[in-house]
């Protein structure tokens, strides 16, 4: 049996370009339907050369329409481009709210561009578990640049370290808050800054607070965050902006630092996906599993306390050594 005849049928439609295959695996994923576990494998091995670059800020920044231009520069350079964009999602359905795919601009008829819309589900920094294996499927799919646009509900966005390769913080010279915001731990996770809505007042004031805290801080391995001032009015700074996007992706090739940072990426998920397996598998067994509900009434007897009841389970259940 060949290698093609081995992959799955999906797989093979997705390599080929179809669309509609790669929309249904997507949905799988956001499922969590394990029977396409298969197809994600045939593809993993064609998903390891895009960049990843995540746009994450508060609300009101202006980030869907930072990436709308920015989509535009990079199909007129002839790149496809795959988008996630990660919305709040309902407490009630668990389904994204604002639906960035109708706030994007762009060509309905554009086959170079794919866009998706993906549910928080109250994950951290709003970025979803399956956001990495949508991004690594897009990447598979042949799309040159992925984007992935965090929510930005005014926290912490660290999660986006996670998965991209470069991260772009968005902010605004109105908000009046930068420095307030980068102390709680934006300025962790930029690569690059970017003050957009150039064109209002306090702009210039904006993006020299940033210089001086960007000339204070360390450089994280040696990469000092760029800052770049854009509007997608006018439009300015776009051209800009993506030099300092490529800027940083080449220094990560030229530093050796993309795979050390994969590396650290895929550790951190093979963790997160052990730990989420194992959780769920005990909170199945705390309904029928007579030794676990004899643990658990042992911790509601106050007989022994929360943090010694899972040393307990782990050591008698998972423990190898």
């Amino acid at each position: 049996m060949t290698g093609s005849a081995r992959t799955p049928p999906l797989a093979r439609a997705i390599l080929a370009g179809d669309r509609r295959a790669l929309a249904q695996t997507i949905t799988a994923i956001e499922n969590g339907d394990t029977r396409v576990s298969a197809t994600l494998r045939a593809l993993y091995p064609h998903a390891g050369s895009a960049p990843v670059i995540g746009l994450t800020g508060p609300l009101g920044v202006g980030k869907s329409s930072l990436l709308s231009v920015l989509i535009g520069l990079l199909r007129e350079r002839g790149k496809t481009v795959g988008v996630v964009a990660i919305d709040p999602s309902s407490p009630y359905t668990g389904g994204s709210v604002l639906g960035d795919r109708i706030r994007l601009e762009r060509k309905a008829n554009d086959d170079g561009v794919f866009f998706r819309s993906m549910a928080s589900r109250g994950e951290a920094g709003g970025v979803a578990a399956s956001t990495r294996e949508v991004a690594r499927l897009l990447a598979a799919a042949g799309y040159d640049v992925i984007f992935v646009e965090t929510v930005g509900s005014g926290q912490v966005d660290v999660a986006i370290r996670g998965i991209a390769t470069t991260s772009v913080v968005v902010l605004v010279p109105h908000l009046g808050d930068e420095v307030q915001t980068l102390k709680a731990g934006l300025f962790e996770i930029a690569d690059v800054f970017c003050v957009n809505k150039a064109d209002l007042p306090g702009a210039d004031l904006a993006a020299r607070d940033l210089s001086e805290l960007v000339a204070l801080g360390a450089a994280r391995d040696g990469w000092a965050p760029v800052i770049v001032a854009t509007s997608t009015t006018r439009p300015a700074g776009i051209e800009e902006l993506w030099r300092a996007i490529e800027a940083h992706e080449q220094f990560l090739d030229q530093t050796g630092l993309r795979v050390a940072h994969e590396r650290a990426r895929l550790s951190a998920e093979i963790t997160d996906r052990v730990k989420d397996r194992v959780g769920h598998e005990v909170a199945e067994r705390l309904d029928h599993d007579v030794e676990l509900r004899r643990l658990l009434d042992r911790v509601v007897a106050r007989k022994i306390d929360p943090a010694g009841a899972a040393e307990e389970l782990f050591r008698t259940r998972y423990a190898t050594r």
